[in-house]
């Protein structure tokens, strides 16, 4: 099988390029996104691999499809940057599922504690040995109400977290787990009873802009949000709204709505023409980092392991354990 690999950073080739021999897969990797632009150098290969913010229409799944290309593997869990209908029939389309829970649950409680006790602010501080803690103060976790929105792999290890800061917690999500002991609430009873709101879900048409300007008017004042899941869940306009008005303690943002051509990229000699973003980035009490969450050795390795299981059943015609369909 030969796969064209789409968005390389030197960190993939940290293990897809010695499994991909073992696998005894031809993988050519390239440092574009995949886009129009960019999907000619996937003819004469079987799959294309993508990540998070590649973005493949429906006019590219056809181009696809008439090369020959058999599989748009994902190394990814979201898919919501393919257009499955124009897929369905035509090519196979696989993501990585579970990768690494613990990885994301982790830095989720990382950007809490960070934005919380504004380590981040004082890093910088006593960089410029400036050893004033005046407007660093946060708040102890113990005892907070911690309302967690999306209760799959992710979120139960985020909350298994929670509860060794002691941490009550309430959860929502449209399809409550029986087998967990957990507290499932409606989502306006919990967006008004956490001091602490953690986003653990997809994005879907049913989720988009789910943290809106009704949503976060819920909201206790003084409020902290925590997104590690997908930029588009919150609009972030409203957020700014809710920002300028004082509503959150903290903010801690790992993915924006908007990151596509930022994320992944050194801008640090580049004007940024995203004003939204730099906004967003103006506020003292908001945290942003570039959707890092998944990154440990152990998640990234899972991630190349199952890409490439996944290339090896459409291969071999075997069982699509992974394939996303409409």
């Amino acid at each position: 099988m030969k796969i064209a690999f789409y968005n390389t950073k030197p960190y993939d080739k940290l293990w897809f390029e010695p499994l991909g021999e073992e696998y005894g897969f031809q993988i050519d990797f390239f440092e574009s996104p995949c886009n129009s632009a960019s999907l000619a150098l996937a003819n004469g290969h079987d799959a294309v691999c993508i990540f998070v913010n590649d973005k493949i229409t429906s006019a590219m799944i056809y181009e696809l499809v008439a090369m020959g290309v058999k599989a748009i593997l994902l190394r990814c869990a979201g898919y919501n940057q393919v257009d499955l209908n124009a897929a369905k029939g035509r090519i196979k389309i696989l993501r990585v599922p579970s990768y690494s829970p613990e990885a994301v649950a982790e830095f989720a409680m990382t950007l809490l504690l960070t934005v919380n006790r504004c380590t981040h602010r004082a890093y910088s501080r006593t960089r410029d040995f400036n050893m004033s803690i005046n407007g660093l103060m946060g708040q102890n976790l113990y005892q907070k109400t911690v309302g967690v929105i999306g209760t799959g792999k992710i979120g139960q290890a985020f909350m298994r977290i929670c509860k060794g800061f002691g941490m009550n917690i309430l959860a929502y999500d449209p399809y409550p787990n029986k087998d967990l002991d957990v507290t499932y609430v409606s989502l306006e009873e919990l967006l008004k009873e956490s001091h602490i709101v953690s986003l653990h879900c997809p994005l879907m048409d049913n989720t988009k802009h789910l943290i809106n300007a009704e949503t976060i008017a819920l909201m206790r004042d003084g409020v902290y949000l925590i997104n590690t899941s997908r930029g588009g869940l919150i609009n972030t306009e409203d957020l700014i709204a809710g920002l300028s008005k004082r509503k959150f303690n903290g903010v801690a943002l790992d993915v924006y709505e908007e990151e596509d051509g930022l994320f992944y990229e050194d801008l640090s000699n580049e004007i940024i023409n995203d004003e939204v973003l730099v906004r967003l980035a103006s506020f003292p009490n908001v945290l942003i980092t570039s959707h890092m969450g998944f990154f440990t050795e152990e998640a990234v390795r899972s991630i190349a392991e199952t890409t490439l299981e996944n290339a090896k059943a459409v291969d071999e015609g075997l069982e699509l354990a992974n394939e996303v369909t409409a």
